[in-house]
């Protein structure tokens, strides 16, 4: 039998609904440029829906089976990540004492010069860098003062690194961003650039939704994760909460 290497339960969740995604969806509405937002990315706040979001996902937690419920919860240090982390420890009866680990690798994406953008804003203030990720894909575009996909790759290359050194055999929460989740998919289960673009194209990762692993003895020559759920919206669906997909408000273009 291998020795176990990888968390037993690996859980990735997106941040709840925040104000960015609020102004994003009143800023594209309105056909306009720019995103009102007079914040800088990282302390963006949850909305009142992101929290309660944030609460249907911990008691969804807090009804289930107790050798589901994470024992170490892992955090992206921008406002919304924290907030969502900090209202699902209440609200699943984790230990009050477990402490949240801030990590900045886990942050969302840096988009430099198209922060604060709608789609239409790029095209029309920024055209140069449209074309350039037109001719060269979002996994590989950096915007000058970003990052690409594979900038973020390789940090969260290290978070993983991280997590098998201090967290093996143990049941870890983490709470980021849109792009961290389908990035980090990317790296557990050795996808190309292809198969998580398909992905991406499918639809946003919803506001609080859950992507988890379980650990598998039999996967590869030493055990790894395997994937058991994704983008999974049922905790916010058993309180009536209304389930949110908006990207992030410094999101730029998708396709």
């Amino acid at each position: 039998m291998p020795s176990l290497h990888w968390p037993s339960r690996l859980i990735i969740v997106r941040h709840g609904q925040s104000a960015g995604n609020v102004a994003r969806d009143a800023a594209t509405e309105a056909l306009a440029d720019r995103i009102a937002l007079d914040v800088r990315d990282a302390d963006v706040p949850l909305s009142d829906l992101g929290r309660e979001q944030a609460r249907a996902l911990g008691h969804w937690y807090a009804r289930g089976p107790a050798e589901e419920r994470p024992e170490f919860l892992l955090s992206s240090p921008y406002l919304r990540a924290c907030q969502t982390a900090d209202a699902f420890r209440k609200a699943s009866g984790t230990d009050a004492s477990t402490d949240i680990c801030f990590d900045e690798r886990l942050r969302e994406k840096e988009f430099g010069i198209l922060d604060g953008l709608t789609t239409s804003g790029i095209r029309n203030l920024v055209p140069e860098q449209a074309e350039f990720r037109r001719l060269l894909g979002k996994f590989y575009h950096r915007p000058p003062g970003g990052e690409s996909w594979c900038d973020v790759i390789l940090r969260l290359r290290s978070v993983m690194d991280t997590i098998s050194l201090h967290y093996a055999g143990k049941r870890v929460m983490i709470f980021t961003h849109q792009v961290v989740v389908l990035c980090l998919r990317y790296i557990i289960e050795g996808m190309t650039e292809k198969e998580i673009l398909a992905i991406d194209r499918e639809g946003d990762v919803a506001n609080c939704a859950v992507t988890d692993y379980h650990y598998d003895p039999h996967r590869g020559a030493s055990g790894g994760l395997k994937v058991h759920r994704y983008n999974v919206t049922a905790p916010m669906e058993r309180e009536d909460t209304p389930v949110t997909r908006a990207p992030d408000a410094i999101a730029g273009a998708r396709g």
